[in-house]
């Protein structure tokens, strides 16, 4: 089991900036997928960003371009750096791991809010 500490969340303008990062309890090296999802209210919670372990990344469409997610494996950090935001961007942001390819999101921080005003 791994506990997963998310920081860095807050309020913004829209073309603002913010960088969440994850503090994870443990080694996450071993950790096959560490991502990104967010919620809205009324809204399905979905994935933003993951990386594998071999660096390989992949986002949702509406954040390709603008967020970009990274992992250190030596900190025990996963970070995502979040440009160009917008009010549809607002959301609790929460920090997951996936142990296996094949595994489901098992691991899950508490989450942070992003409020991003127009």
């Amino acid at each position: 089991q791994v506990q997963l500490v998310e920081s860095g969340g807050g309020l913004v303008q829209a073309g603002g900036s913010l960088r969440l990062s994850c503090a994870a309890s443990r080694s996450i090296s071993s950790i096959y997928s560490m991502g990104w999802y967010r919620q809205a209210p009324g809204k399905q919670r979905e994935l933003v960003a993951g990386i594998t372990i071999g660096g390989s990344t992949n986002y949702a469409d509406s954040v390709k371009g603008r967020f970009t997610i990274s992992r250190d494996n030596a900190k025990n950090t996963v970070n995502l750096q979040m440009n160009s935001l917008k009010p549809e961007d607002t959301a609790v942001y929460y920090c997951a791991g996936r142990p296996g390819a094949w595994s489901a999101w098992s691991y899950w921080g508490q989450g942070t809010q992003v409020t991003v005003s127009s």
